[in-house]
């Protein structure tokens, strides 16, 4: 395995990209240490199969350089990095048994049949294909297929990386859940370093320790998924984990007053100075009914089983809460809160509120 350093990368598809707005990926300076379980998370359109391939040498950047535990392979091609993929739709040969496609990366590099029968049979044992080994591949279900790809992957135990690019696009909903907690499971037995491409927040925050959030080509945000849930430090973090997302308010800020629709509202700290324009941020989560200094009209309530789901509106602004119990009938006009240690400051997108003692 492998510490993986991207540094200073940037990546156009122009020929000769002038602007920021010419580049698929803007600056880039990340290090994934060895061992870890890594996720990029972002919408479509956001770079994240762009810096994956950049990763597994199928693109070579416009700038800057990859480190495979200090050793530059920004040039080298996909066969001399030793990383392993598994792609949306299952890589698998459907002529051959079970056995033979997990086998094949081993055979392939060579390893006598003692070696292949001992790591097969320990992977397929872990992904519960241990009865389908004499089975064509062909005959298989989606998800088994799937697991044959995964497995291709681990079975090596020379990987620098072993690659997830949305691989459970297109499995049956139901059987998501048992594959991303055999993945996580996997990471855990075999500690290989795993990256986790999608742009599903549920996929990302329950397999990875640590979580890229990219957007339009950028780094938004890296952290554990309590971090970016709980303090999101830029506004389309807080829009895109969640859900519903943060609430995303207008407000005005003198010195250390900060006021929403003309009520002065308590937040986490004092705000960084500047110029720019600012918006407060508040989980829906973090909104409470019934007391407090702002006043709501219930305008809709959705029931969504577990909580219920009501939307406010206060002053020109829409607010979104999360409560439990009696539900308020619409039209109603209740007292609302804000949970200060809860509730930030943002400018241009980015958090400029600080935690009461803390540093921005």
């Amino acid at each position: 395995m492998a510490k993986i350093t991207l540094s200073n990368l940037r990546h156009s598809y122009e020929a000769n990209p002038k602007t920021d707005q010419d580049y698929a990926l803007k600056q880039i300076d990340l290090d994934w240490d060895d061992g870890g379980a890594y996720a990029l998370l972002g919408p479509s359109g956001c770079g994240k199969t762009t810096l994956l391939n950049i990763i597994s040498g199928l693109l070579t950047p416009t700038q800057g350089q990859v480190l495979f535990d200090g050793r530059d392979v920004t040039h080298l091609p996909p066969d001399k990095r030793e990383i392993a993929q598994v792609f949306q739709f299952p890589v698998i040969y459907d002529t051959m048994t079970v056995y033979d496609n997990l086998a094949f990366p081993l055979r392939n590099r060579g390893m006598d049949e003692a070696t292949v029968k001992q790591r097969v049979t320990s992977i397929a044992e872990m992904l519960e294909l241990g009865d389908a080994l004499n089975r064509r591949a062909a005959g298989l279900s989606p998800d088994n297929k799937q697991k044959i790809s995964m497995g291709r992957g681990l079975v090596r135990e020379d990987v620098n990386v072993i690659m997830f690019d949305e691989p459970l696009t297109v499995i049956d909903p139901h059987l998501k859940w048992k594959l991303r907690s055999k993945l996580k499971e996997l990471h855990q037995r075999v500690r290989a370093t795993m990256i986790y491409v999608t742009h599903d927040q549920t996929e990302a925050l329950t397999f990875a320790d640590q979580v890229v959030v990219m957007d339009a080509g950028e780094i938004v945000q890296i952290g554990t998924p309590v971090e970016l849930f709980e303090r999101p430090a830029h506004i389309f973090v807080g829009h895109f984990i969640g859900s519903p997302g943060m609430n995303v308010l207008p407000c005005d800020v003198q010195g250390d007053t900060v006021r929403f629709e003309g009520v002065e509202v308590a937040i986490e700290g004092p705000v960084k100075s500047g110029e720019g324009d600012l918006k407060l941020g508040v989980r829906p989560e973090y909104v409470s009914l019934g007391d407090g200094p702002l006043r709501g009209e219930v305008i809709h309530v959705a029931d969504v089983g577990r909580h219920n789901v009501i939307d406010l509106r206060i002053g020109q602004s829409q607010v979104r809460a999360i409560a439990e119990g009696a539900v308020p009938p619409i039209g109603q006009v209740m007292a609302v809160a804000f949970r200060h240690d809860k509730t930030r400051v943002y400018r241009d997108g980015h958090i400029v509120s600080q935690p009461a003692g803390g540093a921005v």
